[in-house]
């Protein structure tokens, strides 16, 4: 699925520049929300690997199941570790009412994955 894998490329260089911007450009202003902050980056790291994965195991599980796991944590990075940044910066702690959410699409992507390899017929290939 070559768009899982565009959008999961992606989603993971965002991770690393958004990393690297948060511990130079950032530092004064993160202050306390300095860990709050690198959360939002690991778990978006974790779930473009997810969506990677997912991509690449797309032919070989059920595809819908796998294509709405990919739209699920995609949304999560969006909705986790997004509020997770805008908080760190702007301190509105509003916000962390939105991480939750995110949260929960992460959840639910991991339950369509497992369903979604459950169901696959083995194959029995050697590599």
């Amino acid at each position: 699925m070559k768009k899982g894998l565009i959008i999961g490329g992606i989603l993971a260089m965002l991770a690393v520049a958004i990393g690297a911007f948060g511990a130079h450009a950032l530092k004064d202003i993160l202050g306390s929300y300095r860990a709050t902050y690198e959360t939002g980056v690991q778990y978006q790291m974790f779930h473009a690997v997810a969506i990677l994965v997912c991509a690449l195991a797309y032919e070989k599980l059920n595809s819908r199941l796998v294509g709405a796991a990919i739209i699920l944590f995609s949304a999560g990075i969006i909705l986790f570790s997004g509020s997770l940044y805008i908080l760190s910066i702007t301190k509105i702690t509003v916000l962390g009412a939105i991480t939750p959410i995110g949260g929960v699409c992460f959840i639910a992507a991991w339950i369509c994955f497992i369903i979604a390899a459950a169901k696959s017929r083995p194959t029995f290939r050697s590599f």
